[in-house]
């Protein structure tokens, strides 16, 4: 784990070194500036003159100085090293996510990815900060401290060798009960993150259902959980603070203590004024040290279990990859599926698909009908890959998809997914996902075939609109139509639009499948629908019932075989003709 989190410090290890050794030195210099100080003391008390007492003070100066330069160098390299390991921290995660097939996105969940890449990495950016600079101090400060104290005090130091290990066993046994409890926390964070998503999301519906009062009780109750389980650790973690005074305290007690018994039994001889001023210091040091070193503790306590939650994700190897001397070719788009079956799951007890036998030829319309649950989109997710057969194998062009490039693969299909999404900027830029290079006039051509280009003018701004995140200010109808010409412009071999033209009018899908027929007649286009009227002149109808392939033919084949598509098309087609003559 820390091996591969420490592969994202790369071009900041310049800074990353550089920092505990300058603060190596900076604790050397403050460790030799009491006994300096103690030295002095002890002059003074003998009746020294002013220029022991000016060079003292000039070398006290110049060690302050070289301190000060110390810390402001060892607090710049760690900046520059913390914020750069988060931020490659961050890209190598984000890169990882895009690697991603919906299976491991499934496995993660969008709010848990949220909160590795956010809250997550700032714990182990804080962490990284306080191991290569405090983490880094304390024990030097400690041993060097412990050292002149030694060599300033003798046997008094031993006083710290009975409080250390007092201090560090408590600090243990703190660290190992709340190790737990973060742990629990996090997870109680994907929670508050996957209810604020959820809300954010739906909005609409919450307002126009007035679910506002639930959303809040439910967001609460998140949010409590949450509180809960940081308060119960915070309050383990408080102990760390009175455990600290305690032994801080009584050192300094006992300290000075023996001293000035040493002191007046010496007559002044042994342990001199200064000599008492150096061990307290000494202490002080020591003792803070310890302090820091709680803190570095709790921090790393923290962080280890958001150290674990993005090493999770980086470590995940995506279920979909492509293979060695993959193929980077799609010769036509003719898509075969051969006794395929597949489920989401290992673990799922049921097929989503079972037996499915299809073979379509390149240029080919395929219209795809079936009820809620009955797998439509499950079929075509596996023509482009984002989905692995779990038996048999689907073909594009002949050959097996998975012996394509994804990149490759990908690109000769394009999708027109139920849920149709664009991004936060204008619409040239979101028509460009399907070709960067497309100029102005392609993007007008393409969208007067997609029927888009008429409301696109309509706006003040034209093309140049901006969209805003998700496309909420434009309709349901619009987004589709948007999508359809977005998908348009990547030229494929294989379209695939799933459920996509629903919000538009019936006139308006018919204008767009007559685009289809004359500006693509090469490409095989597969669409899956409710209305009958989006898929009646389609070259092959597919009825898919339960995961199974319940019907195939063309229109006029199906509404003699099929009870399911007649069933469908007489809701739908012959019950409105019949409404229409009654109102006759």
């Amino acid at each position: 784990m820390i091996k591969k989190l420490l592969s994202c410090v790369r071009e900041y290890k310049k800074s990353a070194l550089l920092s505990p050794l300058i603060v190596s030195l900076e604790v050397v210099v403050e460790c030799i500036i009491p006994l300096l100080t103690a030295e002095l003391i002890n002059e003074i008390q003998d009746g020294c003159g002013m220029k022991t007492i000016l060079t003292f003070g000039g070398i006290l100066i110049a060690l302050a100085m070289l301190s000060l330069t110390f810390g402001i160098l060892a607090g710049r390299f760690c900046a520059d090293a913390a914020t750069g390991f988060a931020k490659n921290l961050r890209h190598d995660l984000f890169y990882k996510v895009q690697e991603f097939s919906f299976a491991n996105i499934d496995k993660f969940s969008t709010p848990s990815l949220v909160t590795r890449l956010t809250t997550d990495v700032t714990n182990v950016q804080m962490a990284f900060m306080m191991i290569i600079r405090t983490a880094v101090r304390c024990p030097f400060m400690l041993i060097f401290a412990f050292i002149m104290s030694i060599r300033l005090g003798g046997n008094l130091a031993w006083i710290f060798a009975v409080i250390i290990p007092i201090l560090g066993f408590s600090l243990f046994a703190i660290i190992f009960k709340v190790m737990p409890i973060f742990k629990r926390v996090f997870k109680k964070y994907d929670a508050l993150n996957e209810s604020v998503q959820e809300n954010v999301k739906g909005m609409r519906v919450v307002k126009s259902f007035v679910r506002e009062d639930f959303e809040k009780k439910k967001f609460a109750k998140a949010s409590d959980e949450l509180c809960a389980g940081f308060t119960r650790a915070e309050k383990i973690l408080a102990l760390n603070s009175p455990i600290m005074q305690f032994c801080m305290y009584s050192s300094m007690l006992l300290i000075s203590f023996f001293c000035a018994k040493l002191a007046i039994t010496s007559g002044g001889v042994r342990f001199g004024l200064g000599t008492l001023s150096g061990m307290i210091t000494y202490s002080m040091q020591v003792l803070m040290s310890m302090m820091m070193i709680s803190f570095v503790f709790v921090m790393i306590t923290i962080s280890a279990e958001s150290a674990h939650r993005i090493i999770e994700v980086l470590s995940e190897e995506s279920s979909l990859t492509s293979p060695e001397n993959a193929l980077t070719s799609v010769s036509d788009g003719s898509v075969d599926f051969e006794n395929v079956s597949f489920k989401y799951s290992n673990d799922a007890e049921k097929m989503a698909l079972e037996n499915i036998n299809l073979h379509i030829k390149s240029g080919q319309t395929v219209g795809i009908i079936g009820g809620t649950g009955s797998s439509k989109t499950s079929l075509v997710n596996l023509i482009s890959r984002l989905y692995d057969v779990t038996e048999g194998c689907v073909k594009v062009g002949g050959e097996d998809v998975r012996k394509y490039d994804l990149d490759t693969l990908r690109n000769n299909v394009a999708v027109v997914l139920q849920k149709n999404v664009l991004f936060s900027g204008t619409i040239k830029e979101n028509l460009r996902w399907g070709d960067p290079t497309a100029d102005d006039e392609e993007l007008k051509r393409i969208c007067r075939l997609a029927q888009a280009d008429e409301f696109i003018q309509s706006f003040p701004d034209g093309y140049d609109t901006y969209i805003e995140q998700g496309g909420s200010n434009v309709s349901g109808g619009q987004k589709q139509r948007l999508c359809i010409a977005r998908a348009l412009l990547k030229k494929p071999k294989i379209l695939i639009l799933d459920d996509s033209t629903s919000a538009v009018d019936t006139k308006t899908d018919a204008l767009i499948r007559k685009a289809f027929r004359e500006e693509i007649p090469n490409t095989t286009k597969f669409i899956i629908a409710q209305r009958i009227s989006s898929v009646e002149d389609a070259d092959v109808i597919i009825v898919l019932d339960g995961g199974k392939i319940d019907g195939i033919g063309t229109h006029g084949e199906l509404l003699e075989n099929n009870e399911i598509y007649r069933e469908v098309y007489t809701s739908q087609i012959k019950g409105s003709e019949e409404g229409v003559s009654s109102d006759e």
